[in-house]
């Protein structure tokens, strides 16, 4: 008897810059939010009530009608021990797991070599976006990098091995003289054409692909739409990656993070209506992150980089609700001057990892973490 299981996949969305946690999932009931929030704070009638005191952002609809229904896992207070408020320095420590010293492996990366340790599959894990993000960088796990699936291909015109390799030699020679022609081989070598194969797959799926659901014309929204072009296409991938940009609100805050949070709900309204018509929303968890909150505090115009952020676990897999506790804003609680975090993000990550890619999450996120129980 064969089976007809699928295979979990997961999707995971990168909210680029610091969303602000306070202004998404806020903490209606408190007063201290308004008292922090002079010039930011979202007004009261306006906002989306949920439970435990809680309201979303009236920018995130789409996402409060799927909240209703159970398909939504609201994360509190995500965060690691000793914040970074670097961009770069964060989301590396988002990336690898490594908040001690600089990681070099990424924890999607260590999760496609579980998965497919053979490197049978060169779509097992695929990013939308331009270049590739740290997450899923390990040397000899093989991921497509699309920026537009319909013009997608490097070298793509060159047919035949031969000629492929010998093009790929030929670019490794342009960048030798700042990085040392073995370093670019060994890359390029390994990955190469791995890259080329796997484009000359996504080629097809452009044509495959039938919707009734029309996305919202934005960056999330285009790329949403490309995983749901590659996932109904059935090319056996298993972890999707893209980003949201232009989170880093310090000034003009108010309708720039309104229009972002409109721009991501919509979207994943969208995205989930697809799959659904596909019947593939069952076996699809999207995960949604970003590296750092905001200050409790706004600074007149926008928020400054803090610390104890938001994440979401959104779809049908999902056992929707609100978990781990809201931070406190009492200011003794502050942790200069921002929230504490209340769980630590490996945790959360090992939670995916293990209970829904079935994968063992010590090596992955590199210990042993509190998980929860959303999935």
């Amino acid at each position: 008897m064969t089976s007809t299981k699928k295979d979990p996949i997961l999707v995971v969305l990168q909210l680029t810059g610091g969303n602000d946690y306070m202004n998404t999932v806020i903490p209606h009931e408190n007063p201290l939010y308004y008292d922090n929030r002079t010039t930011v704070g979202i007004p009261q009638e306006d906002m989306l009530p949920i439970d435990g005191g809680l309201a979303l952002n009236p920018a995130l609809s789409d996402i409060k009608g799927l909240y209703d229904e159970g398909k939504v896992a609201l994360i509190n207070g995500i965060g690691y021990p000793n914040p970074n408020r670097s961009h770069f320095r964060s989301m590396d420590i988002w990336h690898t797991c490594e908040p001690e010293k600089v990681g070099t492996e990424g924890w999607l990366g260590r999760a496609i070599r579980d998965l497919d340790p053979k490197a049978e599959n060169v779509l097992t894990g695929v990013n939308f976006g331009r270049g590739l993000p740290r997450a899923m960088a390990l040397t000899g796990v093989p991921v497509a990098s699309v920026a537009v699936l319909e013009t997608y291909g490097v070298l793509t015109g060159i047919s035949g091995e031969e000629e492929r390799s010998q093009a790929l030699d030929l670019f490794s020679r342009m960048y030798s003289p700042i990085a040392g022609t073995g370093h670019v081989m060994d890359y390029l070598g390994s990955t190469g054409l791995d890259a080329l194969k796997g484009a000359d797959i996504l080629k097809t799926v452009p044509d495959m692909y039938r919707s009734s659901v029309e996305y919202n014309d934005s960056i999330i929204g285009r790329n949403l739409q490309g995983i749901a072009k590659v996932l109904t296409a059935n090319l056996g991938t298993r972890i999707f990656y893209t980003q949201q940009p232009g989170y880093d609100t310090h000034a003009n805050q108010g309708p720039v993070h309104s229009n972002l949070l409109s721009h991501l709900s919509q979207a994943i309204k969208d995205f989930y209506d697809d799959l659904r018509e596909h019947d593939a929303s069952d076996n699809v968890l999207m995960y949604i992150f970003t590296e750092f909150g905001r200050r409790v505090k706004d600074n007149g115009s926008g928020t400054d980089h803090g610390a104890g952020g938001l994440a979401m676990a959104i779809g049908d897999p999902v056992k929707g609700g609100i978990y781990s506790e809201y931070p406190s804003l009492k200011e003794g609680d502050l942790v200069e001057g921002d929230l504490e975090h209340n769980i630590d993000f490996r945790g959360v990550y090992g939670t995916v990892a293990e209970k829904w890619l079935g994968l063992d999450a010590k090596p992955i996120v590199g210990g042993n973490f509190e998980q929860l129980s959303f999935v």
